[in-house]
């Protein structure tokens, strides 16, 4: 059988089989309810987030083939698997809509903080643009451009994989479990029972000028982060990323730590009068570092963003991809176009009375926003089905920098409305992947669609409630070392310097951010003008820019899981085509959901 990804032809839709049962879609949101907090945490953690479907595809068929065997269930069929994990991702993928970014960057300047019922309204109507805009996109970009939605076909492959071997998912999702079962056990002994110490280093590094008159003369690697944390979340994270992130990280890291760091604070621009010669200086250290690296990851992914114009420009020339005929049958279940304009209409004006009613923002700039985000949606989805990343940031910062110089000084407008652009853009490029997926597996779109609702729906009630519980007090919690908050750091940064000038900037930032801007966008020139064989080479300025705004030890972890995951491949290739995405899944999601586990221990007892 040739691959899905081969392929330029779709089968029929399949009006036969059992699609939008009620046990789909009721298994799609209690997986994505258990899901979607190991992408809050997670993205508190790293700023990162996993995509969910696959492991969403796996869990579902374990359960039902243990009620089929015990139980005699019916069989739990591959279009109800494909509802549940459209489901189950749209739900995970509601981080996008701001909950670990633009939304408790607001309450750190601010103060603001959203009550759950009113947050879950506020993100709820963030996604629903995007799911109106991928419905939108899917003629063009779907069957019109056929543009390749890697996580998509992805999914679509594995889920034909395990119907046509069902063992070899039981043996996955074993392998899954266990890996999740040892992750938060370690986790849960780290946090309830004994604090796993990190291995620390005694080594030291000399320093002169500023610090000599408070008595502190040297900084130990230990001090500057350079220790190995037992967190299994970050080795699986880095086994996911890939060696090129993670040596990125640790370039980054060496850099931003190693070098950077104890040279800024010789030159006296981090205060150091509370530094402890046994504790870790990330707090005071990195709201100097988060400066340049936040500089670092702009400008990498606005030029990345510029580069890939040819990604969402449409190809209206003729040629063989476009112009051969698309096996593409009429679907009895597709979505008038009638419903699509209601839909879009609903959108637009249920976003705005969000933006109005919660924040106070003006009528023409609210209906801007949305405007903004309908056509930044379609970029984000044109980026995304060529490449697999999907732009948020970018996206986002866009819109921070529109509003900025519209309505400078406000720092609600600046963020919220570009949470706006963010959310939508994030939504439509998971709904996309999703109803690529459908396509090769003969979907219905309108059943898609609504299962992406009520994950939407799903996502929006339990990944706020998740969020108010695990950061009851942003200016307090985040941005430290228990809870480093990346992505909310570079939203928060980006809006202070349009609230408050060059003055909200640390003494010697300027020119280190100047410099960082020159080295992301050299980087990403570069990498883009050389041959794909070198440029796999070349580091991530990006990633490079992340590892200024986590403690190094993250890092340090996120490259250990990428080496390990790589050292795997080169070495035992069969097992990890396998196995290997099963296990860093497992490990991720397992002490992401110790994590909230002992959050909530800690709140009822």
């Amino acid at each position: 059988m040739a691959s899905l990804s081969s392929t330029n032809t779709f089968p029929p839709p399949n009006t036969s089989d059992p699609q939008l049962t009620v046990r789909a879609i009721a298994t799609g949101m209690v997986i994505g309810a258990l899901l979607t907090p190991c992408n809050i945490y997670s993205g508190l953690k790293i700023g990162w987030a996993f995509n969910m479907s696959i492991t969403a595809a796996l869990l579902s068929y374990a359960f039902w083939k243990i009620f089929e065997t015990t139980a005699r269930t019916e069989s739990w069929g591959l279009l109800e698997n494909n509802i549940n994990q459209t489901t189950a991702s749209s739900a995970a993928s509601i981080i996008s809509s701001g909950l670990v970014a633009p939304i408790p960057a607001l309450a750190i300047l601010t103060g603001e903080q959203l009550a759950w019922s009113l947050l879950s309204v506020w993100v709820f109507s963030v996604s629903l643009i995007g799911i109106v805009v991928a419905v939108g996109l899917r003629q063009q970009l779907l069957l019109r451009d056929q543009l390749p939605f890697p996580a998509g076909i992805a999914t679509a492959e594995t889920v034909r994989e395990i119907y046509g071997k069902g063992g070899e998912a039981l043996a996955r999702v074993k392998v899954l479990l266990t890996a999740g079962g040892i992750a938060g056990l370690v986790k849960l002994i780290n946090e309830a029972i004994v604090t796993i110490p990190k291995m620390a280093t005694s080594w030291v590094i000399p320093l002169k000028g500023a610090l000599n008159s408070t008595g502190l003369s040297t900084v130990s690697l230990s001090n500057l982060g350079f220790v190995l944390d037992p967190s299994l979340l970050m080795v699986g994270f880095g086994a996911i990323i890939g060696l090129r992130a993670g040596l990125s990280l640790l370039i980054g890291t060496i850099l931003a730590w190693g070098i950077i760091g104890p040279w800024v604070l010789t030159q006296g621009w981090i205060p150091t009068e509370n530094l402890k010669p046994d504790d870790y200086w990330f707090g005071p250290m990195v709201e100097w570092l988060l400066w340049p690296g936040v500089t670092l990851m702009v400008m990498a992914s606005l030029t990345s963003f510029a580069c890939s114009w040819r990604s969402f420009v449409p190809d209206t020339t003729p040629s063989p991809r476009t112009s051969a005929p698309l096996l593409t049958p009429n679907d009895p279940y597709a979505i008038p176009r009638q419903w699509f304009l209601i839909g879009l209409g609903v959108s637009l004006v249920f976003a705005v009375l969000t933006q109005i009613a919660f924040f106070n923002i003006s009528l023409v700039i609210a209906v801007l926003a949305v405007l903004l985000s309908f056509g930044l949606a379609i970029v984000a989805g044109r980026v995304s089905g060529e490449t697999g990343i999907t732009p948020i940031g970018a996206m986002g910062k866009v819109a921070q920098l529109t509003f900025g110089f519209l309505i400078p000084g406000n720092v609600t407008t600046n963020l919220m409305t570009a949470n706006v652009t963010g959310g939508a853009s994030g939504q439509c490029a998971d709904l996309l992947h999703d109803l690529k997926t459908g396509l090769l597996l003969g979907a219905s779109l309108r059943f898609q669609v609504l299962a992406q609702i009520f994950g939407v729906l799903t996502g929006s009630l339990v990944g706020s409630a998740v969020y108010l519980v695990l950061i009851p007090d942003p200016q307090s919690m985040l941005l430290t070392i228990e809870w480093p908050a990346p992505a909310v750091a570079t939203w928060k940064a980006v809006a202070e310097i349009f609230q408050d000038g060059i003055e909200a900037i640390p003494p010697g930032s300027l020119l280190a951010m100047s410099l960082a801007g020159l080295v992301g966008v050299g980087m990403v020139v570069l990498a883009q003008a050389v041959s794909p064989h070198i440029s796999r080479w070349i580091p991530s300025a990006s990633t490079m820019g992340l590892a200024f705004v986590i403690p190094a030890w993250n890092s340090l972890s996120l490259f250990l899981g990428a080496l390990l995951g790589a050292l795997l491949m080169r070495f035992a290739k069969t097992w990890s085509e396998r196995f290997l995405m099963a296990l860093a899944a497992g490990l991720v999601a397992g002490e992401s959901l110790a994590g909230v586990a002992s959050v909530l221990v800690k709140i009822l007892f």
